[in-house]
């Protein structure tokens, strides 16, 4: 049997061990009941480095053909949400509002985004974001 080893905290700062967090919906096993849960999976996905994560929870029709984070100086702090529109279980689309800190050669930074969600077939994808200066 393989051993997991598990952040301690879940990078998506919901509060919960990622373990009771975004581990399961990262191994594909289930699949996240709102736009929120699934664009925090992703940013949890960003800090851990899990491109095929990521490219499976997005959408085919804006999704890259690959994914390279292997080489990515990119560390992730911190993730706050704004706000959400829609996007709950019975909702066919969704978008929610985030600020995402991360360093860059010990550099502080921050993402702004408002992320478009759908939701096809019971599962919701990452569409595309607004990006905010």
């Amino acid at each position: 049997m393989t051993k997991h080893a598990f952040p301690t905290d879940c990078p998506c700062d919901s509060g919960k061990p990622y373990k009771d967090c975004c581990f399961m919906f990262h191994m594909e096993k289930v699949h996240a009941p709102t736009a929120e849960a699934l664009m925090r999976s992703r940013y949890s996905a960003y800090a851990l480095r899990k491109a095929d994560y990521l490219l499976y929870s997005w959408h085919a029709s804006t999704k890259p053909k690959e994914l390279d984070l292997s080489d990515d100086k990119t560390k992730w702090i911190g993730l706050t949400i704004v706000g959400t529109e829609g996007g709950q279980p019975d909702d066919e689309t969704g978008t929610v509002e985030f600020i995402a800190k991360y360093k860059i050669g010990g550099r502080a930074c921050k993402l702004a985004e408002k992320s478009h969600f759908v939701r096809e077939k019971g599962r919701w994808y990452y569409v595309d974001g607004d990006v905010e200066e």
